[in-house]
């Protein structure tokens, strides 16, 4: 009795041990920041995430149960429990509602100090690898695209980017390797996405929703395989990259110009080749939304109180 009494006080010691603990600063004498998360997507991990990277490099974190500062996001009401400053992020195409929070990062263009925006693309990879190299050799990419297109999807709602896989589909095969309509013989997963897609020539890009500010990470996936992206989403795109490296929908008068626009990319090398060369990014640098500096200045703001 008495050992399994000792070995439930362990367990509730090694319980608690896990929501209490500190991540240390890469930078030396940081402050130490109290913070929490909750209601993020299943398997979110609070000690290694897009965030905490990002703060360690200023701060030092400690993850408790007690926060002075609480990160939260759409997939729960966890976030009602507590007492303290509460900072919403969103990668779902949702407002903030800042009757519930102090602060935001969120996909939209808000004109206020307590509101940041922060795209969910910001998450997939590093903001500087999608930064083209001056001496980018598009001969040697375009000689690895051996398939023509892509298209990775689950969702059997989204009817018009289905409609348009189909339409470019009579032109040539479209492979899909998502869970729907699949004719590849096998699912591609979130993470083996990108390297999937680096044999395609062309990558069907299509947000869940259009909506002003809304761009996630279905154009930076093809961005960092060296893919065409096919993008339709965000109406103001042009606001985080450079319209003339990947076709975007809105700019056709109709779906068979852009489908025909497509073919003639592909039956001209030299014409994909100058899709290849355009920078990413304006001027070929990061955008002001995702740039870690901005990003950290703006928890700044929020950890020294200095936006009321």
């Amino acid at each position: 009795m008495a050992k399994t009494k000792f070995k439930l006080i362990e367990s509730l010691a090694d319980k608690f041990r896990a929501k209490n603990f500190i991540i240390k600063s890469d930078k030396e004498g940081a402050k130490l920041i109290k913070i929490n998360f909750c209601d993020f997507w299943p398997n979110f991990k609070k000690e290694r995430n897009y965030l905490v990277e990002l703060l360690k490099t200023r701060y030092t974190l400690e993850i408790t149960d007690k926060p002075d500062f609480l990160i939260y996001s759409v997939f729960g009401n966890e976030y009602k429990k507590f007492n303290c400053i509460k900072i919403f992020f969103t990668g779902e195409n949702v407002r903030p509602n800042f009757s519930e929070c102090d602060y935001s990062f969120s996909f939209d263009f808000i004109d206020s100090p307590k509101s940041f925006r922060l795209p969910l693309y910001a998450w997939w990879a590093p903001a500087d690898e999608l930064i083209k190299p001056a001496d980018l050799d598009a001969k040697k990419i375009l000689a690895g695209k051996t398939r023509f297109c892509n298209f990775i999807y689950g969702n059997p709602n989204a009817t018009k980017r289905i409609a348009f896989m189909q339409k470019l589909s009579k032109y040539k095969q479209v492979d899909s390797a998502g869970t729907f309509m699949n004719n590849v013989g096998r699912i591609v997963t979130e993470m083996e996405k990108v390297e999937f897609i680096k044999d395609y020539k062309f990558t069907i890009a299509f947000e869940n929703t259009e909506y002003p500010g809304y761009t996630t990470e279905k154009l930076v996936q093809p961005m960092l395989a060296y893919s065409l992206p096919i993008y339709c989403g965000n109406p103001l795109i042009e606001k985080d990259f450079n319209k003339k490296s990947f076709l975007n929908y809105s700019d056709f008068a109709s779906e068979e110009e852009l489908i025909k626009r497509i073919i003639k990319i592909d039956q001209n090398d030299e014409l994909y080749m100058e899709y290849l060369r355009q920078p990413y990014y304006h001027n070929n640098q990061v955008n002001e939304f995702i740039n870690p500096q901005n990003i950290l200045r703006q928890f700044h703001n929020i950890f020294d109180r200095q936006v009321l």
